[in-house]
């Protein structure tokens, strides 16, 4: 079966019970309270800035709609595009020194970006921003992984709910950036750009003070990374599982502001949307992730969450014919899109990042973890190019259509079969079949 068994010791470790967030940020080691207080550091630096870019770009430098399209564009082909890149690049030298060059790129990127008074600098700016986070975010994304199990196994608290954790503080700092922004957009674009990277610098420190210096795994100068990760069957099973949830979630920026605007006459509730989901990651993330953890395996999880964020779009579909446009009722399709592909959301990603470790030989965790999000970009790419032919359909159609993304999706997550570990040891962490929870001696060498 892929249910987990119920633990009868509280999934949260001897002696523990679950208050709620504080305590779950108490009860980790420092080092994972830093690496948490990374993501939320990380996305208040980058949404005090990037939301405000095109703008910018627009009114201030002057580019065309076009130019300004492709430069956002780059933008984010330089960064998720090339993360397999930054994963590649920590398993060859390990998380600190990715993870500190990136922190300087960026700070170097935002710094270039406030001053910048031409295309060409601009364009070079920017480019230097998202490579900064093709490095910086696989290093911290797979050292985030790698800590959860060692927690999993020291402490008895699933790796999910420690992933969770991560999850909730990239969301408050996605909620609180763009206020940060806002108010220093008072002070113009260049003070946004220096307070991002003041906010960097603060990052630097930290990481330069706590981050451990690793030695490489034995092998690691000898195996073909590459290879060990892109045949590998079933983490592809779970590349293209995830990529039909980010082609989904993309949705939130292509077809949603489409369906607010034939609901309302304008995109002016598209902040207030974006803001509710970001407001339930940041209130829902960790009691949804606690009750995963317990009681559902990980794969049932990311099939589950699938599931959820095709109900989402299902229910746009089935309702949008029935409420007239320009009431008071007009908007509740949305919400509800947002309300259950934010719950999807909730339950699968940390299940997702939490099976890559079970699907990969530690050495190559940070290329694997990278890969997850380089293939998934490029899905989302060509994804985004289908939606766009989409989007004079009726909505009926459209949602209907678009539903059939995540349904997919579900029916791959059911065929990532985590490697059981009782027979093989893929490396040091010795790692939890299942990531359950529950605390099993680690794995003899063959």
């Amino acid at each position: 079966m892929d249910q987990a068994p119920l633990l009868d010791e509280s999934p949260w470790g001897p002696g523990r019970s679950p208050e709620g967030a504080t305590t779950v940020l108490r009860g980790l080691p420092p080092y994972l309270r830093m690496l948490a207080g990374t993501q939320l550091a990380f996305n208040i630096g980058f949404y005090a800035v990037l939301p405000y870019l095109a703008t910018h770009l627009a009114d201030t430098i002057g580019l065309a709609g076009w130019a300004v399209g492709l430069v956002l564009g780059l933008r984010t082909f330089s960064q998720q595009g090339l993360f397999v890149v930054g994963g590649a690049l920590t398993d060859r030298f390990g998380p600190r020194p990715v993870v500190l060059a990136g922190c300087l790129l960026r700070i170097a990127g935002f710094v270039w970006l406030a001053f910048a008074g031409s295309t060409v600098t601009v364009v070079a700016a920017v480019v230097l921003v998202g490579f900064a986070a093709a490095l910086f975010s696989p290093a911290v994304e797979s050292e985030a992984a790698r800590e959860a199990v060692r927690h999993e196994r020291a402490a008895g608290v699933p790796r999910a709910q420690v992933l969770g954790v991560f999850s909730a503080a990239g969301q408050a700092g996605a909620f609180l950036g763009p206020l940060l922004g806002t108010a220093l957009l008072y002070a113009g674009f260049r003070a946004a750009c220096l307070a991002g990277a003041l906010v960097f610098v603060g990052v630097f420190a930290g990481h330069a003070r706590l981050m451990p210096r690793r030695e490489r795994a034995p092998g690691t100068r000898r195996v073909k990374g590459g290879r060990a990760v892109f045949a590998n069957p079933r983490f592809l099973v779970l590349c293209l599982a995830y990529s039909g949830y980010l082609i989904a979630y993309n949705q939130l920026y292509l077809a949603l502001p489409v369906e607010i605007t034939r609901a309302t006459g304008s995109q002016d509730a598209v902040g207030l949307l974006f803001a509710l989901s970001s407001l339930l990651v940041v209130g829902a993330q960790l009691p949804v992730t606690r009750w995963s953890a317990a009681r559902i395996a990980p794969r049932t999880a990311l099939t589950g969450g699938l599931l959820l964020v095709t109900a989402g779009f299902a229910t746009v579909a089935a309702t949008v014919s029935y409420l007239p446009s320009h009431t008071p009722y007009a908007l509740l399709p949305a919400c509800a899109l947002v309300v259950l592909l934010t719950l999807g959301q909730m339950l699968l990603v940390p299940a997702a990042r939490g099976l890559v470790p079970d699907l990969v030989d530690e050495r190559h965790l940070g290329l694997a973890t990278g890969a997850l999000s380089s293939v998934s970009g490029l899905a989302v790419l060509a994804g985004s190019a289908g939606t766009g032919a989409l989007l004079t359909l009726p909505a009926p159609a459209l949602w209907s259509a678009l539903a059939v993304v995540p349904l997919a999706a579900a029916g791959l997550a059911r065929f990532v079969t985590p490697v059981r570990k009782e027979r093989r040891n893929t490396g040091p962490l010795g790692c939890v079949p299942g990531g359950s929870g529950t605390r099993q001696p680690s794995p003899e060498k063959e």
